[in-house]
């Protein structure tokens, strides 16, 4: 069996030289970096990671757990981290928390039973006094979308509120004035701070929320589509639906083709995440930006550098969603 005295023999380095390539060192230079890596092609050589996490004390894997694993933005977020880690070779363990607490705590008890390095945690049902007791633990992690003042330090969030306020404000902007509103399970955090950011945009408007023009949905198409019934039924003046996210969006939209109200010409819409759906609906739809991407790199880089002291600069703690505007959306100005 290839040893790593064979590799360093083949390479003419010494057994440190090949240990710092090995481990990603900063303190190898390319030459003997490309020399080691050569020797281990020829060699097929492949390194005893259980032996490695022996001496360093290392598994060079991270535990990442979100609340499910169906849909496109939770697809988005894992394969974000899941990159990030993968191009300083460190692997995943993922694991599903269900919106539960019960299942939230096995879930992370399960990643620590796997000696992850690290976790990187998207939780709903965890209360703040727990996340905060476990941040004294041995295992280090970082949160994704939660702010707990006690570790803020760990939080990595996108500002909800903002992004609701924005989505409502554009179409206010443009003249709407008759707005329907499909939010998120409001025991959620994400989900109530969109619709306290769309509430915002209204005030300033001096506009009413109208109680029978807000449905609260579950982030699933099924819900959008729900709500569309609903507020086709109730024959009220409506120029526009704000969405929660995309999926309610697209839901919503189906229903509008289904009665035959054009959209936008009849009726405006504005969905949230930006996701690959938005891309694919007609007309294509206008959309929120939920930087989900650039959340995940970072909460990886968070851990790559608080866990595994890479070089990383510094961390973004705090994400601004940005509109993205397509073709669901019409302006009711007046033509100068």
């Amino acid at each position: 069996m290839t040893t790593i005295y064979d590799v360093a023999k083949l390479a003419s380095v010494s057994i440190a030289s090949v240990s710092r390539v090995l481990n990603d060192s900063e303190q190898v230079s390319e030459q003997t970096k490309n020399k080691v890596l050569t020797a281990m092609n020829q060699l097929d050589y492949h390194p005893n990671t259980s032996a490695q996490s022996l001496v360093y004390k290392r598994t060079n894997s991270v535990g990442i757990m979100v609340p499910e694993f169906h849909g496109v933005f939770y697809g988005s977020l894992m394969g974000s981290i899941e990159a990030t880690l993968k191009s300083v070779n460190k692997h995943a363990f993922i694991a599903s928390g269900h919106n539960c607490t019960l299942s939230e705590k096995e879930s992370i008890e399960f990643l620590t039973s796997r000696n992850c390095d690290a976790m990187v945690l998207h939780v709903e049902a965890l209360s703040d006094d727990y996340l905060i007791e476990l941040s004294k633990k041995s295992i280090p992690f970082v949160l994704i979308n939660r702010y707990i003042k006690e570790i803020s330090h760990r939080c990595i969030k996108l500002d909800n509120e903002y992004g609701g306020y924005i989505a409502t404000k554009s179409l206010l902007e443009l003249g709407h004035r008759n707005l329907a509103y499909i939010s998120g399970p409001l025991w959620k955090k994400d989900a109530n701070d969109r619709f306290l950011g769309h509430q915002r945009a209204l005030a300033e408007y001096n506009i009413e929320q109208v109680e029978s023009l807000m449905f609260e949905g579950d982030f699933l198409q099924s819900s959008g589509s729900e709500a569309m019934e609903i507020f086709i039924k109730q024959n009220l003046p409506l120029t526009a639906v704000v969405c929660a996210n995309d999926q309610m969006a697209t839901g919503a939209m189906l229903i509008a083709h289904q009665h035959n109200l054009a959209i936008p010409n009849d009726i405006s819409f504005i969905g949230f995440d930006n996701t690959i759906l938005a891309q694919y609906t007609y007309p294509q739809l206008t959309s929120i930006d939920n930087n989900i991407d650039h959340i995940g790199n970072m909460a990886a880089k968070w851990i790559l550098k608080h866990v595994y002291q890479a070089s990383i600069g510094e961390i973004q703690n705090l994400f601004k969603p940005q509109l993205i505007t397509r073709d669901s959306v019409k302006s009711l100005l007046p033509i100068a």
